[in-house]
């Protein structure tokens, strides 16, 4: 397989986003509904020493959270990368999406999307090894998401 770095983390990402919509109950214009009028983002690309303190930190700058929930690894228990964030008002959701996506924690560029609401379970990495799927075809060493992919070998 050819391709750059960037190449395959794009199609984990398209991959990524099609497993939500097949996992989503119901058809593409709920899901849509629901989008326009949800509270809760889902922030990506955090660094698995990042703490729900520090979530709370930046994200209650946009205003008053409801809560936050960890994404956590399904074997381990573990942090591996991900968050959900629930806002009380959509306007303050809607202000984290305009300012806080794309800024720094942590030393990681981080990702805010809109999710349609947090169900229990979704807090569990859906990858084969307990974490999240992009992380296990990683093949550069990340220290701060568990060092190499879990699936790729070092070399």
């Amino acid at each position: 397989v050819s391709g750059t770095h960037s190449d395959l983390e794009f199609l984990l990402n398209d991959i990524m986003c099609k497993l939500v919509l097949i996992k989503f109950q119901g058809d593409r214009h709920d899901q849509d509904r629901l989008l326009k009028r949800s509270c809760t983002l889902y922030v990506g690309n955090l660094s698995f020493y990042t703490t729900e303190e520090q979530i709370y930190e930046l994200f209650g700058k946009s205003g008053d959270i409801k809560k936050i929930i960890m994404g956590l690894d399904k074997l381990k228990k573990t942090a591996c990368g991900f968050c959900f964030v629930e806002y009380y008002a959509r306007g303050d959701a809607e202000n984290a999406m305009r300012y806080i996506n794309g800024t720094r924690l942590d030393d990681r560029i981080i990702r805010t999307d809109w999710d349609a609401g947090f169900k229990e379970g979704r807090q569990y990495g859906r990858g084969r090894s307990g974490g999240q799927v992009r992380d296990e075809y990683r093949q550069d060493y990340d220290a701060g998401r568990g060092g190499y992919g879990k699936i790729v070998p070092a070399q």
